[in-house]
């Protein structure tokens, strides 16, 4: 049998003169009993060997079912098992990997990084989560959660703990932000923020709004990319920027390219954007700015040239922050959906500018033009199915999920249903000794189905009576 004790202080074999163990040298110091021999299990010691016999036989069943984990493994604190353990193995994106190190190092190394893995139990969670809502909006809080949530399952996978504390709490909940419904903006809106635009920026509000792209990919596009032929735009990078501020080309968000079906009267508007700002050459390295420490790495970060369609007006390619600040919000507040906040004063060769500062609510800004494009496609009865694909989502549930409420008539046709069922107008005759005959005679019709029925519509409604007294409805055509 795998795993036995020793007994630290007398020797295995009695003396053969006086048929008793001898001491050894460690007899009275340190912990008398020791278990050994269990595969893959680090020998622990204990003082009473009712401890170690205990400890023998729970390792040693835990261990033939594969989820024996050692405490002592799990005395590292969580700051030093993210520091020294989870963050080194990460391999995310360099303009996902910034802000990602920012909320763990802000706040949950702060609120937990000084407990041992094996004491973050449901109290804790509960103090964190209370903690973390007094510094950040839920919004942020669910994403940190979301961290935290990934460094413990790591942490079970490293067998330095038996189970996710956050899963295995039912007391535990996790911050939830509030749900909101996509904002799509009317065209009159549309039209307002574009014309405030400069004259080269006003052709990514047709990207957006006439393609669904996110606004790296727009930035990211290229002349190239147009088949106008074939009628498509084809989605293959996007422009990002790294926590330093320096720039680089990836694919789509998730991995993803994909083609998206040119509007006809896009077409011209790009013609004549291209005639007007010719698209400007602009080389930058693919996946990751970092320089290269191996041949892999630049071969895999090979600089690629793009002619872009969208430039600043110095002919560079267009870094985010600064367009939405100078570009985007003005616009916005142009067009009266926002008000300046206060003002930035710099002085530059002797000279004070001024500038207007805009809180623009994360609704408003370049995203709301792709819900816009969703909302269209929806509510002209487009497939869910192909909409999911021309904006990259990884399923049609994704985009169920967002889009749901720009669908025409959702929620109404069941009710529309229900009306026919209920219409006192079109029911057949029910048996006077029915129990719901007198019920249905005190029935309100509903306006909706009349409305319906005034048009030509036909309805027919059968009430059968069940063996047990009650009413059967089936609608034979609608």
């Amino acid at each position: 049998m795998a795993g036995y004790i020793e007994d630290r202080w007398l020797k295995k074999r009695p003396d053969k003169r006086t048929g008793k163990r001898e001491r050894t040298a460690r007899y009275g110091v340190g912990q008398r009993y020791r278990v050994k021999g269990i595969p893959g299990v680090q020998d622990r010691s204990f003082d009473t060997s009712e401890d170690a016999k205990q400890w023998l036989a729970t390792a040693t069943t835990d261990t033939k079912r594969g989820e024996f984990v050692d405490p002592r493994d799990g005395e590292i604190t969580l700051a030093d098992y993210i520091v020294d353990h989870w963050w080194p193995s990460r391999t995310d994106e360099p303009s996902t990997e910034g802000p990602m190190r920012s909320r763990i190092w802000n706040h949950i190394i702060p609120l937990l990084g000084d407990l041992p893995l094996r004491d973050i139990d449901a109290s804790a969670l509960r103090s964190f989560t209370a903690a973390l809502l007094t510094r950040v909006e839920t919004t942020t809080a669910e994403v940190i959660w979301g961290h935290l949530s990934s460094i413990l399952t790591s942490a079970v996978d490293d067998q330095r703990l038996l189970r996710n504390p956050i899963k295995a709490h039912r007391s535990v909940k996790p911050p939830r932000r509030t749900e909101k419904k996509a904002k799509a903006w009317t065209r009159s809106v549309v039209d307002a923020v574009r014309s405030h635009l400069q004259d080269r920026y006003k052709f990514a509000v047709d990207l957006g709004l006439g393609l669904g792209l996110r606004q790296g990919e727009a930035f990211g596009l290229a002349e190239e990319d147009f088949d106008f032929e074939a009628g498509v735009v084809q989605i293959r990078r996007q422009l990002r920027w790294d926590i330093k501020g320096r720039p680089y080309f990836c694919l789509p968000k998730g991995g993803k390219t994909r083609e998206v079906p040119l509007p006809h009267n896009l077409a011209p508007r790009a013609y004549s954007h291209f005639r007007r700002f010719p698209p400007t050459p602009c080389t930058l390295p693919w996946r990751n700015p970092e320089p290269p420490a191996n041949a892999l790495e630049a071969r895999q970060r090979k600089r690629i040239t793009v002619q872009l369609v969208l430039t600043s007006s110095h002919g560079n390619r267009i870094y985010y922050r600064t367009w939405n600040d100078r570009s985007w919000k003005p616009a916005l507040a142009a067009a009266g959906l926002i008000k300046a906040v206060g003002e930035k004063v710099r002085t530059d060769g002797g000279r004070i500018r001024r500038r207007p500062l805009y809180a623009a609510p994360r609704e408003d800004m370049f995203h709301v033009l792709r819900h816009t494009y969703a909302s269209v496609q929806l509510e002209a009865g487009e497939s869910v199915v192909s909409l999911s694909k021309w904006l990259g989502h990884s399923t049609p549930k994704v985009t169920l999920d967002h889009y749901a409420h720009f669908m025409p008539g959702a929620g109404h046709r069941g009710q529309l249903a229900m009306d026919a069922w209920l219409n006192q107008d079109q029911l057949e005759i029910v048996p006077e000794k029915s129990p719901a005959a007198e019920w249905i005679k005190k029935m309100i019709t509903n306006l909706q189905v009349n409305g319906l029925t005034a048009s030509g519509a036909t309805m027919s409604v059968k009430y059968k009576e069940t063996a047990r007294g009650g009413l059967a409805v089936n609608i034979i055509e609608c």
